[in-house]
């Protein structure tokens, strides 16, 4: 049967197309690796054999049936935004566009919006504006990504550092399975909770089709602060020690000085506006000057270095506060006070509200690059506060050897922090280019490892990294593998994106693992590892020793064990509802049912696909059992954190559906 017939019969109504056109746009995502074989004209490897646009969860129910009778693949597509290949498709494969599925609704008690997967995120915030809420998730790409897009790869907004990531405002998630089943997850904190493995599951677990939001209401004041470091590393000190004093910045950018020097001067232009007048001659000669300075990086680099502490400046912070007038002003107060003592220059409002203007400008500036015949990427890494500066210099290093690299810090936490570093390289032609790129992303990505950092902080995997997601994972790639399995177990959904569904010997590199020590206390980044065995009031009894504490609410047994804690939902921390920012559990060692040991080493918010704390938090051992668990702690007598009222239910009772999925991972995990 021809596949529009068969569609066609299955979907009446329903708009499909095989044009050229058409399968050509869906042919890739923004990962600049394809970029450059489309510069080098190699555009059409990957064109699906069709596009389908479904409008309800009923036609992709029935197109998921239809692509497994038919021996298809389905390819879940949001705006196309993502940069690290995560849409790959083949000619087997049909790509679901789900730009249609975005209708949405909002509930005001608790403030809830029940939304399609593909709606725009910025034809979304500006329509809840008008409504007097926000969700709060701002990425550079809210222009040209989605609801669906954003949680599929675990995504952080600029406000992260008030509202959290989008795993941080998800309720619930309606989404198709591979094997058809329709679930609605519900976020719980005992009990089986799906809603974590989804997220970050890039389309390779299931197709998420509607979710509700958490909403809050539009912030009715802003503070804007902005001040100059010595150095990078003063920089992320202040900025450490303001989350760990309980404030909440919705935005927390920490320039490094060539960034900081680039932000003062504006942007950065492209070659039509930076020569506007000029002619073409004037570009070609712009473009060849950028070719030959970006041929040699490592003196290009050196010579930056050797200039930031006196030419190029300093390193910017710019803080943003937002939310009740009185409260803004006095956590802003508080700021500047931090930032004082540690002898930054107050630079006042205007670089903050220059960023602000400008905050998703950053996503327009790749082209111009590419047009003057070099190549820009991204890679955003993160690491808990004691590791941040071996991360930043390793993956510094590394990229320094291959193209021009800069950097900047934001998306904080109270225990660590991402890096967000841009490079841009040049070869001498298009072949050399793709090499050139390959090597750097290969080495960077091996010294993030290397120095303690997690792959991916909000940008997911994709094809990108998914080569090295073992060096971080170890056995726990194997696992998704098998949750990929139980709930496709035909292998319809994106193959070959995040996790390759090979688990050949050798696909995971155990060795390369590097948890913290049972008994360690990090008082840089409040992070302290226990024993499973040991309880919570030795926990307890450990930290008030170096002036910490777990923070657990009256009434709890201190004669629990942590993996006990752990396997019950770790109820009596603090509320992740009240504090979207902050994270309990950072890192743990479990040993698995089957035999195997699983182990998710300590890094803040990680976004390296499905989140595998879901297996054993709440699980009730029925998973496995922790080892050792990585814990945040909080200094005794510390400020607490302006809450953020959420009266919703945290325990609600597991559905049919969801014990199904669920008892389903639990078997296919089990097995040896």
């Amino acid at each position: 049967m021809d596949v529009i017939d068969g569609l066609a019969s299955v979907l009446p109504g329903v708009t499909v197309s095989q044009s050229s056109p058409d399968r050509v746009a869906y042919s890739r995502d923004l990962w600049p690796r394809r970029l450059l074989d489309v510069r080098a004209g190699r555009p059409d490897e990957h064109r699906p054999r069709a596009v389908v646009w479904p409008e309800t969860t009923e036609h992709v129910v029935a197109l998921t049936r239809f692509a497994k009778n038919e021996g298809l693949a389905l390819v879940p597509f949001g705006a196309g935004s993502g940069v690290c290949g995560g849409v790959e498709p083949s000619d087997s494969t049909i790509v679901v566009d789900l730009k249609k599925m975005r209708s949405w609704s909002i509930d005001r008690s608790p403030p809830l919006i029940d939304v399609g997967a593909g709606a725009l995120g910025i034809t979304l915030e500006e329509d809840l504006e008008r409504e007097g809420f926000t969700i709060g998730h701002f990425p550079s790409s809210i222009l040209c990504s989605t609801v669906g897009g954003w949680i599929a790869a675990r995504g952080a907004g600029q406000c992260s550092g008030k509202y959290g990531k989008i795993e941080d405002m998800v309720v619930s998630l309606e989404c198709v399975l591979g094997s058809g089943d329709v679930v609605t997850c519900e976020r719980r904190f005992d009990g089986p909770n799906l809603v974590p493995l989804v997220i970050g599951s890039e389309g390779t677990l299931a197709i998420v089709t509607r979710a509700r939001l958490r909403l809050h209401p539009t912030p009715p004041t802003r503070a804007f602060l902005a001040f100059s470091f010595d150095g990078i590393e003063r920089g992320w000190d202040t900025l450490r020690e303001l989350f760990q004093a309980g404030l909440r910045p919705s935005v927390s950018r920490l320039y490094d000085p060539l960034d900081s020097a680039i932000m003062k001067s504006g942007s950065v232009k492209s070659e039509r506006r930076a020569t506007k007048g000029k002619g073409k001659q004037s570009r070609r000669g712009l473009a060849s000057v950028l070719r030959s300075v970006l041929r040699a990086p490592r003196a290009l680099n050196a010579a930056i270095e050797a200039a930031e502490a006196g030419l190029l400046g300093g390193a910017t912070l710019v803080l943003v506060f937002e939310g009740k007038a009185e409260d803004v002003f006095a956590d802003a107060e508080h700021a500047r006070e931090i930032c004082s003592r540690a002898h930054a220059k107050d630079l006042g409002e205007g670089p903050a509200r220059q960023w602000f203007l400008h905050r998703y400008s950053v996503s327009y500036r790749q082209s111009a690059v590419f047009r003057m015949g070099a190549f820009s990427d991204t890679m955003e890494v993160a690491a808990p506060w004691s590791r941040l500066g071996e991360l930043y210099e390793a993956v510094r290093r590394a990229l320094g050897e291959h193209v021009l690299v800069m950097a900047h810090l934001s998306h904080a936490y109270p225990d660590g922090c991402s890096i967000y570093f841009t490079f841009s390289g040049a070869a001498k032609d298009d072949d050399a280019a793709i090499q050139l790129y390959e090597r750097a992303w290969r080495d960077a990505l091996a010294a993030a490892i290397s120095a303690g950092g997690t792959l991916s902080h909000h940008h997911g995997v994709g094809r990108s990294k998914a080569p090295k997601l073992g060096a971080e994972l170890g056995y726990g790639i194997e696992v998704v593998r098998r949750m990929m399995h139980a709930w496709d177990p035909s292998g319809i959904l994106n193959p070959g994106n995040l996790a390759p569904r090979d688990s050949s010997p050798g696909s995971f590199e155990t060795d390369r693992i590097d948890p913290f020590v049972p008994g360690r206390v990090d008082d840089v980044s409040l992070l302290a590892t226990f024993a499973g065995t040991a309880t919570l009031g030795e926990a307890e009894e450990k930290l008030l020793l170096n002036g910490l504490t777990l923070d657990l609410a009256r009434g709890i047994d201190f004669g629990t064990t942590i993996a006990d804690f752990i396997a019950g939902g770790m109820l009596g921390t603090r509320d992740p509802w009240a504090d979207p920012v902050d994270q309990t559990l950072a890192g743990f060692v479990a040993n698995l049912e089957n035999g195997a040991r699983l182990t998710v080493r300590p890094a803040p918010r990680r976004a390296v696909g499905p989140d595998l704390s879901a297996l054993v938090v709440g699980a009730g051992h029925e998973i496995g059992k922790i080892e050792q668990a990585t814990l945040t702690v909080h200094r005794r007598g510390a400020p607490r954190v302006r809450a953020l009222p959420f009266e919703i239910d945290r325990h609600p009772p597991v559905s049919d559906a969801e014990r199904a999925a669920w008892n389903r991972i639990v078997e296919a995990l089990r097995k040896r």
